[in-house]
C-alpha cells in the first residue's frame, strides 16, 4: 500500500494517493472491521456519490430540460448518449468482475499509473476498464 501511495503522489494521481493513504491509516489504527466494510460496500458508496455529483448540474439549473432534449437532436448528442449507455454497461460488468478477480484491480491500478506517468493520462473509470477487460476476456475465451 505504501508503494501505491508513493506512486500516486509521484504520478500526480491524487485520488489513488488519498485512497491508499486512507487504507494505510485504517490499517495502522487497527480498524480492520472498517476496512472489511469498505471492501464490501465502498464501490456502492462511490457509485452513489458519483451519481449524486452528476445530478448536481441538473439540480442547480446549469443543465435544463431544453439542454436534455437538445442532446437527442445532434450527432454529437446521439453519439454521447450511445457511448454513455455503453460505458454504464461496462461499469456494471466491471463491478462484479473486479470483486471476483482481485488481480484485475491490481493490474488496473498499475495500468492507471503507467497511463498517468508516461502518457499524461487522467485516472478515471476503473470500473469501466474492468468491464472492458471482462468483455475482452469473455470474447478471448470463446475464441480459444
Amino acid at each position: 500500500m505504501l508503494a501505491i501511495l508513493i506512486c500516486g503522489v509521484v504520478g500526480h494521481n491524487m485520488s489513488v494517493a488519498y485512497a491508499a493513504g486512507a487504507v494505510i491509516l485504517l490499517k495502522v489504527l487497527g480498524l480492520n472491521q472498517v476496512i472489511d466494510v469498505l471492501g464490501d460496500k465502498g464501490i456502492t458508496w462511490g457509485i452513489i456519490l458519483l451519481t449524486a455529483a452528476i445530478f448536481v448540474p441538473i439540480a442547480t439549473g446549469k443543465i435544463t430540460w431544453a439542454d436534455i432534449l437538445h442532446c437527442f437532436q445532434s450527432p454529437v448528442g446521439i453519439v454521447s448518449l450511445i457511448v454513455g449507455a455503453g460505458v454504464a454497461i461496462f461499469g456494471y460488468l466491471g463491478v462484479d468482475y473486479m470483486k471476483a478477480s482481485p488481480e484485475v484491480a491490481t493490474a488496473l491500478i498499475i495500468g492507471t499509473m503507467i497511463g498517468v506517468f508516461f502518457f499524461r493520462g487522467i485516472p478515471v473509470g476503473p470500473l469501466i476498464a474492468s468491464g472492458v477487460v471482462y468483455v475482452v476476456m469473455t470474447i478471448w475465451q470463446k475464441l480459444s
